[in-house]
């Protein structure tokens, strides 16, 4: 006899049963079947009645019902809201102590509040792997990719956590996040003139510096003093210390931004000021810098272009990424992925993830060169490159 295949019923989903001919969907973390109903109370019926169910199941998790049951269990088990509570308590620490940001902490409340008003009362042993996923189905607002891929990185990491500490077993381990789809939009040199000639000489040479160095505008290039400034032989060079990785590298700066940062250290010789700040002498603050930037879109009217409407600050480090892999400041000749990752202090994965596949001339011109294609602007460049350093050697 043929071995019957029952299908998995999708979970998170409104699903049909043919039995009753009505719509039906699963509670989270529980094998009940509950009978979907329109707005007047009455059950949906009709197999082709999918986009009522849907709705309908929609608004039983905008109401605030899509939350798991508690069964009763042994006195003393520890519970979600103990394992969010402990880790937010650990961030506080380590963001007193200067390890992370003040912005993380803060989303690391926010998230784990969120978490524990779902299912706070759970105690860990009933906690399965696709409660999360349940969570942050039942927040309809959280439409990007990158906003339920982060809420679901912070609980992982809070059960992590206390796997650490107590030998808890996280439940949450191979649970499937939604893909990495960064928004690499860079500037064009048109957009960046544009973007000086609309905001003041401050808010200017701070985008300058972020669009000519990579740092990460708020978190690294808002931090830099004038201790972290050395000159060498060669030239000037940044101390430039990660509180994303928690790592301090030394990257060289061109000499348009050298003479950038002489100016306005001159200005406060102070070893522990800042460099980069505000017109009310004050170092940037996200908050500040976001605020400017959206004023100069609304200037230039970007917020009604497809594209443009979509430029952050943090396109500064996109565009130097973009510039470097693509040779703008070096006749046309790209550097590796590698030279940037160190550069940007990523990892060369993630620089390779980010940038690698659409702006690397090292990974796209070999596949070209392989199927006899060659690139003749590219190769002019590389030749003017190379006599100019063969006559300085001389």
């Amino acid at each position: 006899m043929a071995k019957t295949v029952r299908r998995r019923r999708t979970r998170g989903n409104a699903w049909y049963w043919r039995q009753t001919d009505s719509w039906y969907f699963t509670p989270p973390g529980t094998k009940r079947r509950v009978r979907l109903k329109d707005e007047r109370g009455n059950p949906i019926r009709g197999e082709q009645n999918k986009h009522a169910a849907d709705l309908a199941l929609a608004r039983v998790k905008a109401d605030g019902n899509w939350r798991p049951s508690v069964e009763p269990t042994n006195e003393g088990e520890p519970l979600v809201a103990d394992v969010c509570s402990e880790f937010i308590e650990e961030i506080r620490r380590r963001a007193t102590r200067g390890d992370v940001v003040a912005g993380y902490r803060d989303e690391v409340v926010r998230y784990l509040n969120i978490f524990c008003e779902y299912c706070g009362a759970l105690p860990v042993s009933q906690v399965k792997n696709n409660h999360v996923q349940h969570w942050v189905e039942s927040h309809g607002t959280w439409r990007s990719s990158a906003t339920r891929r982060y809420a679901i990185g912070i609980v992982q990491s809070a059960f992590n956590y206390a796997e650490g500490q107590h030998a808890i077993r996280s439940p949450f381990k191979g649970v499937k996040k939604p893909p990495q789809r960064p928004r690499l939009y860079s500037f064009s040199e048109q957009d960046e003139v544009e973007i000086y000639e609309a905001t003041d000489e401050a808010y200017g040479n701070f985008l300058f510096a972020a669009i000519h160095t990579g740092l990460r505008p708020f978190c690294e290039l808002a931090k830099l003093t004038a201790a972290d400034v050395e000159m060498t032989p060669r030239g000037m060079m940044w101390r430039v210390y990660a509180s994303k990785t928690d790592k301090t590298r030394r990257i060289p700066v061109r000499s348009e931004v050298a003479e950038l940062t002489r100016k306005l250290i001159g200005s406060r010789p102070y070893d522990d000021a800042t460099i980069f700040r505000n017109p009310q002498g004050n170092p940037w603050k996200k908050v500040t810098g976001v605020s400017r930037f959206l004023k100069i879109k609304r200037a230039l009217k970007w917020d009604n272009d497809p594209v443009k409407k979509h430029y952050s600050t943090y396109g500064c480090r996109h565009t130097y990424a973009h510039r470097m892999l693509a040779g703008y400041w070096n006749d046309g000749v790209g550097c590796t992925i590698e030279t940037l990752a160190e550069l940007l202090g990523d990892t060369p994965k993630v620089a390779f993830d980010h940038y690698g596949k659409d702006w690397s001339q090292c990974f796209q011109d070999p596949l070209w060169e392989a199927i006899g294609i060659a690139d003749e602007t590219a190769n002019k460049k590389r030749l003017k490159s190379s006599r100019r350093a063969a006559r300085v050697g001389r």
